[in-house]
């Protein structure tokens, strides 16, 4: 792993903030702690919650001003839309593409990313929590792994206030608007310090130790929201995958 400074930010990054700024300071009020925590130089991972289809602006939003511009992962299908996916191309985000033969090349090019000294951020969860309450769900395995194959810190990061603007899953008509511009909401974004990982170093990247890496960065990034809410996270994760059957004795 490189130890070299971050990479300018460049036109297309700049060009990007520079519309999406003065938005987002209409629409929201910020809270930020945690900026001591983004590492100044080399390659590190942040691994953020997921709870609105706004929150990648809000959260962008933290890190660019962390003064390292983050290389989402994000759905190959954003990189579609006009304009839009120019802008994510020119940025250097790192297209997903799910569930067909080239869904590894995000890992690939994560790596590469990493190797090279940059951030790269990960939603761990893979999709905007399905959680009733909004809780980090279950998640995919991927952040841990590219941790585990290049050596770099994992940064924890809870966000809390975007569902506001932009409700989860929300599909329109009375009372369940797609988005509420006003009144401005508060929106609060925290970084952690490096998740501990040191138990799994040395070790096989099996699944099991994958599992096990994942569930320490979700309990980090859970612990952070619980402080944001003030409330005590459920027992147990939110999943999405079905139950084992249970077979007729």
């Amino acid at each position: 792993m490189t130890g070299r400074s971050h990479n300018p930010y460049g036109f297309w990054y700049r060009l990007a903030a520079a519309i999406a700024k003065p938005v987002l300071f209409v629409l929201v009020r910020h809270r930020w702690r945690g900026h001591e925590h983004i590492p100044a130089e080399g390659g590190f991972i942040t691994a953020v919650n997921h709870i609105s289809y706004f929150d990648p602006l809000t959260y962008g939003h933290f890190q660019y001003n962390s003064g390292r511009p983050p290389r989402l992962l994000a759905k190959a299908s954003l990189f579609k839309i006009p304009f839009v996916g120019m802008v994510l191309h020119k940025t250097g985000q790192i297209p997903v593409h799910r569930g067909t033969a080239d869904a590894a090349h995000a890992l690939r090019d994560a790596i590469a990313a990493v190797n090279r000294g940059e951030c790269v951020a990960v939603y761990p969860e893979g999709t905007v929590t399905r959680d009733p309450k909004l809780w980090p769900m279950t998640a995919k395995t991927g952040a841990a792994r590219i941790a585990l194959t290049t050596g770099a810190p994992v940064i924890p990061v809870a966000q809390w206030g975007a569902h506001r603007i932009a409700p989860p899953y929300a599909r329109g008509g009375r009372g369940n608007r797609r988005v509420w511009l006003v009144p401005r909401q508060t929106v609060d974004v925290v970084a952690g310090p490096p998740v501990d990982l040191s138990r799994h170093h040395g070790k096989d990247i099996t699944p099991d130790v994958l599992k096990a890496a994942t569930e320490d960065i979700m309990t980090a990034i859970t612990a952070l929201l619980a402080d944001i809410r003030g409330e005590q996270p459920p027992a147990e994760r939110h999943s999405t995958r079905r139950p084992a059957r249970q077979h007729a004795e």
